[in-house]
């Protein structure tokens, strides 16, 4: 048990510094006069720090000291640029060391805009030639913030532990919803909630999420077991908070901003989807060797996530008081 617990702790902390690299860095570039532009390059501070990542312009630019501004999980640089930006590359040396994309947008005084979402294989946008909408990368990002955003994860894995057959598919579908509408009411209408406290609520709903498996497991009646449809919902529209802050500092491209929104819902639904045919898949092949193989590997799946969620929950609540 010593050695379970440990390995449990030290998985906790990885994972943590992993929960959300998935936030997407942003640089806006905006022309105020010829050939002379305001930047704001934003990046997410992850477990403390600040991602080791410097936009580098083309070598005929000049360009101001740096102001910083830190704003809950993220810091912000303005300065200025002087130089021609319709030609040359703009680079972002660093991010391929992440699992962060970077997303650009620059705005011109004469000429459309010009937008592009840069990613670790490739950080770098190429100044001449036509502008392509993002608008499709957003997919992407949805994708990604489920495939690699372990608090999100982990819930639709505890999903399938709490649900049984068919229904899960049901269920999934009532968290999709929640959190559709108020990603959307986010992204669209300006409703917001500070991110901490709703990261806390999210890492807390894994907790009771396993805390209700394990008691419908020992024979006891649940609230997940007679509503899971509610408690879905529920735990939706929180989480459809957490998936908005992965929107928050990076926008939606102009003029797309619907298509946008969907494909990165989307994105999160294909993700969510494909996990629970993976956890479904492999419960399926555990069973084929024995119910006892399948029940040592539910249990040991419920205490890790309930234990990886519980070290998040008391992470992300010591910054109050410390603060007091």
């Amino acid at each position: 048990m010593k050695r379970l617990f440990l390995a449990l702790l030290l998985l906790s902390i990885s994972l943590s510094a992993f929960a959300h690299e998935v936030r997407p860095a942003f640089l806006r570039v905006t022309e105020i006069a010829a050939g002379e532009f305001n930047v704001v390059w934003k990046q997410p501070v992850l477990s403390g720090r600040r991602l080791s990542i410097k936009p580098v312009f083309p070598e005929t630019c000049t360009q101001t000291e740096p102001k910083l501004d830190r704003v809950s999980d993220t810091v912000s640089e303005r300065f200025k640029v002087t130089c021609n930006l319709r030609q040359g590359v703009i680079s972002l040396p660093g991010l391929e060391n992440t699992l962060t994309d970077a997303f650009v947008e620059i705005s011109y005084l004469d000429a459309p805009p010009r937008s592009a979402l840069l990613k670790p294989a490739d950080p770098t946008l190429a100044l001449g030639g036509p502008a392509a909408s993002p608008a499709g990368d957003y997919l992407r990002i949805g994708v990604d913030h489920i495939i690699f955003g372990w608090d999100h994860l982990i819930f639709v894995i505890g999903l399938t532990l709490l649900v049984r057959g068919r229904k899960v598919w049901g269920v999934a579908t009532a968290f999709t919803l929640a959190h559709s509408i108020t990603l959307a009411a986010t992204a669209l209408g300006g409703a917001a909630l500070p991110s901490r406290p709703v990261e806390i609520l999210i890492a807390g709903s894994i907790v009771l999420l396993g805390v209700e498996v394990l008691r419908k497991r020992a024979g006891r009646p649940t609230l997940g077991a007679r509503r899971p449809y509610l408690i879905a919902f529920v735990v939706g529209l929180i989480h459809g908070f957490g998936f908005a802050g992965a929107l928050a500092d990076i926008g939606l491209p102009q003029g797309t901003e619907l298509l946008a929104l969907l494909l990165f819902n989307l994105g999160v639904e294909f993700g969510q989807f494909a996990v629970i045919v993976l956890a479904l898949a492999a419960l399926w092949s555990v069973t084929k060797l024995g119910q006892n193989y399948r029940k040592i590997l539910e249990t040991a799946a419920v205490y890790s996530f309930s234990t990886i969620a519980m070290f998040w929950v008391i992470q992300r609540v010591t910054p109050y008081f410390g603060s007091v």
